[in-house]
């Protein structure tokens, strides 16, 4: 079994923006996939752990793309391990045209954790697992790794957004790209026109949140071209009363991501 999995991708119309470039929730959506495809294959996929009681839980994303492919353009997704630690893996992609083109690169943090204690395994030694067979250090992967976020402000509230049914994904929370595309979308389409790109963004996550949560978004401007956002949840059970203030919602609610975006 090679230790790199390659996964080749047409850039369909219905998954291009406005500019017929592929969209970045898209892109999340295949690095996903080609982990899962990756991990499927050597034993240790969602499917095999579910049947153990653990799954897979992302807990970094960094993804800085030089450019997007546009419709209808061949690529390559190709993902490896880096490294494996006790509490957590380190996973690198490539998005490669059919040419050799590199158009970008992604680093992520796993963990894996138990279903019904919500704690994360030991890698090292979990039974029936072995991890050291795939790992791929040597495979470059050119991007910085991902920094931290100061936290952010109540001055710096954008809006409030209910958790919907489309939020929801197979363990029970909140997609992870579907935060992707929440922050994406506190930028008006102009920050999108005009050549002008986002190139890269760093997500942290830190918590989960579930059906029946609101999430705040928070917004503040580093720079012309440099955000930092924070996604803030407020449990079902306190959305609901319908007595609390804003200030009190805001005091109530847990942190659950931190995120950077780079423009071009």
């Amino acid at each position: 079994m090679q230790k790199l999995e390659r996964n080749p991708i047409i850039v369909d119309p219905f998954n291009t923006d406005f500019a017929k470039r592929w969209s970045w929730t898209t892109l999340g959506r295949a690095l996903l996939n080609a982990a899962e495809n990756h991990a499927k294959a050597r034993g240790f996929g969602m499917m095999n752990l579910n049947d153990v009681n653990y799954t897979w839980v992302l807990s970094r994303l960094t993804i800085e793309m030089e450019e997007m492919p546009s419709v209808y353009e061949k690529i390559e997704v190709c993902t490896w391990i880096e490294n494996i630690y006790r509490l957590f893996t380190n996973r690198n992609f490539s998005i490669v045209g059919a040419d050799g083109k590199a158009y970008g690169y992604a680093r992520s943090i796993w963990a894996m954790i138990n279903y019904d204690t919500r704690q994360p395994a030991n890698l090292e030694s979990i039974e029936g697992y072995k991890f050291e067979p795939y790992l791929a250090p040597e495979i470059p992967c050119p991007i910085e790794k991902q920094g931290r976020v100061r936290p952010l402000d109540a001055d710096n509230f954008v809006k409030m957004i209910d958790t919907e049914y489309s939020d929801i994904d197979m363990n029970g929370h909140v997609n992870s790209i579907k935060y992707l595309e929440h922050i994406m979308d506190l930028f008006p389409i102009e920050a999108y026109q005009n050549g002008r790109n986002l190139k890269r963004i760093e997500l942290a996550y830190m918590a989960e949140s579930y059906y029946g949560d609101k999430l705040l978004l928070y917004k503040r401007d580093v720079d012309d071209n440099t955000f930092d956002v924070e996604v803030r949840k407020l449990k079902k059970e306190d959305a609901e009363a319908g007595d609390l203030s804003f200030d009190e919602y805001q005091q109530r609610s847990e942190t659950i991501l931190r995120s950077s975006l780079v423009f071009q």
